[in-house]
């Protein structure tokens, strides 16, 4: 299961003493609670809470920063305006890093405006020419559905055939033209293969210092950011040596 990022949720017996059901998920945030219940016959019922997200909102615009817009010169001035050495003159690693982001986050709220975007699930090849052929095509299939005269099923026969070639010249000419592209924009070219992607790389579960397993997001940042911050060389600042004159 930790291979292919996957968590167990259930570690009760649910059977005598064997744990027999298995509810997995790639993420914790989705499981708002599990509890094993009364039995039934020999075996216990599971009572699980999920969090879905509603279809409906998914749909929404959300507000997302407009780079292309940003004055980047002015956040230069303001960043390089703050005395970085009295801010960070006290601070271990971590409070220096939290200092920094929230000063990022700060001047990036400031300088950068918002636009409104309508999030959707087209794969990046999806463009308006062929979205014609496809709605066409849903037509022609409900179509076929409703009655089986010949008439409807010549119809969707070419509509069906209208779809796939344009399907694959349209991904044809996307891939062509982000390869061409991978070197002047290659964060183009990685977002087209993370996009084809079936499975999401995710961090696996973390062992912290007093041998506890974590799984939540916020407790494996916390982790990390100890491990990380325990590789800096601790100065001992009372014996520094005097350069000769």
């Amino acid at each position: 299961m930790s291979a292919n990022s996957l968590q167990q949720h259930v570690n009760e017996p649910t059977r005598g003493n064997n744990i027999l059901d298995l509810v997995l998920t790639n993420t914790d945030l989705s499981i708002n609670g599990l509890q094993v219940t009364d039995k039934i016959g020999d075996h216990q019922m599971i009572n699980i809470s999920l969090e879905v997200q509603d279809p409906n909102t998914m749909t929404q615009h959300k507000q997302v920063l407009d780079y292309k817009r940003a004055n980047f010169e002015v956040m230069k001035k303001e960043l390089g305006s703050h005395n970085y050495e009295v801010l960070v003159s006290t601070k271990n690693a971590v409070e220096c890093y939290m200092i920094l982001k929230e000063k990022i986050a700060t001047t990036t709220e400031h300088y950068i405006s918002r636009k409104r975007i309508r999030p959707t699930n087209n794969p990046l090849w999806f463009l308006h020419e062929s979205k014609r052929p496809s709605i066409q095509y849903n037509i022609r299939k409900e179509d076929s559905k409703d009655t089986k005269q010949n008439p409807i099923v010549k119809k969707h026969t070419p509509a069906c055939r209208a779809v796939k070639r344009t399907i694959k010249s349209t991904k044809r000419n996307k891939e062509i033209t982000v390869a061409a592209q991978a070197k002047t924009n290659p964060k183009s070219f990685y977002k087209y293969i993370n996009d084809r992607l079936l499975k999401r790389d995710t961090i696996e579960p973390l062992i912290d210092a007093e041998g506890s397993t974590q799984t939540n997001n916020k407790s494996k940042e916390k982790i990390l950011n100890i491990y990380f911050t325990s590789v800096f060389t601790h100065e001992d600042l009372t014996e520094i040596p005097q350069p000769h004159t």
